[in-house]
């Protein structure tokens, strides 16, 4: 299965790469490194993590206070958000409409 990013979701992912890189040389890979895993993890059992909300289900990453909010679409995998666990939460309901 394949899968694809929202442009805001993309966005908050790149924001939050250059975060990490700004704070340590090489944090920034480590950080790409646990998305990159949990997205993999999405994509081997779509169905197999929690639902957040209605069609929305949510992976966490290793060591980062991040989760992949995603949906399961007919031909791949949506995801809705890269939010860090401790902002706002429902800021991305928005993305659905």
């Amino acid at each position: 299965m394949r899968f694809k990013f929202h442009p805001d979701a993309l966005a908050e992912y790149e924001e939050a790469t250059r975060h990490y890189a700004a704070c340590q040389a090489g944090l920034e890979l480590r950080f790409i490194a646990a998305v990159e895993h949990a997205i993999q993890l999405v994509l081997k059992t779509p169905a197999g993590w929690s639902v957040l909300e209605e069609d929305i289900r949510r992976c966490l990453t290793r060591i980062f206070p991040y989760a992949i909010l995603y949906t399961v679409e007919p031909d791949y995998v949506l995801i809705i958000a890269v939010m860090h666990s401790h902002r706002e939460p429902g800021y991305w309901r928005k993305r659905l409409a």
